[in-house]
């Protein structure tokens, strides 16, 4: 950089100080058009969080107090079907009894339950080929050759644990987040 020589030998750093100065305007310059801009973005973001009336579809609470063992019940969750099915001890057997090798889409039962509640299982009602609602779910309704469901519209069948076992469904029934409340109350869904 430049510097001027006074007379009395002494130097100017004068071209020094006012870089120093430019680059400070310019960073707090940019600094400000940034806190600015964010200022502007986070209405816009926050716009898009869902509303009310979503979170409140968020979870669901389902007492299953009156549900008795080789019964089920239909629910909706996120404006789905949702099964819960109370299995009896002959069930939970059958299921587990099945080599992971034959399934398709291999999860144990254990894998689908919560642990210490393999008697309960919460799955979406929703058949995973085309989302057809499976029957199986309902006092006398068809359970299919594996006794879990059977979905009319392309005959997938279930077992017990709700795995696929035969027909054109790639995977098994999805089990959705849930989790147990009390032993007679169970939240699916995230709380909100």
């Amino acid at each position: 950089m430049a510097t001027v020589e006074h007379s009395n030998g002494a130097h100017s750093a004068g071209v020094e100080d006012g870089v120093r100065r430019r680059d400070f305007i310019n960073i707090a310059a940019v600094s400000a058009a940034g806190v600015a801009g964010l200022a502007t973005l986070y209405p816009l973001l926050n716009q898009m969080n869902p509303s009310a009336d979503v979170l409140a579809l968020a979870s669901t609470e389902i007492d299953i107090s009156a549900i008795k063992p080789g019964q089920a019940v239909k629910t909706i969750f996120r404006k789905q079907p949702l099964f819960v099915r109370h299995l009896t001890p002959q069930e939970i057997q059958a299921a587990n009894q099945v080599p992971l090798s034959e399934l398709r889409d291999p999860q144990s039962l254990a894998e689908r339950t919560k642990p210490g509640k393999a008697q309960w299982l919460v799955t979406m009602g929703v058949c995973t080929h085309l989302g057809c609602v499976p029957l199986g779910a309902g006092e006398g309704e068809n359970r299919g050759p594996f006794g879990g469901y059977f979905c009319p519209c392309h005959g997938s069948a279930y077992d017990t644990a709700a795995r696929i076992r035969r027909g054109p469904a790639p995977k098994n029934l999805e089990v959705p987040d849930y989790s147990f409340k009390s032993d007679t109350v169970i939240t699916v869904g995230k709380a909100a």
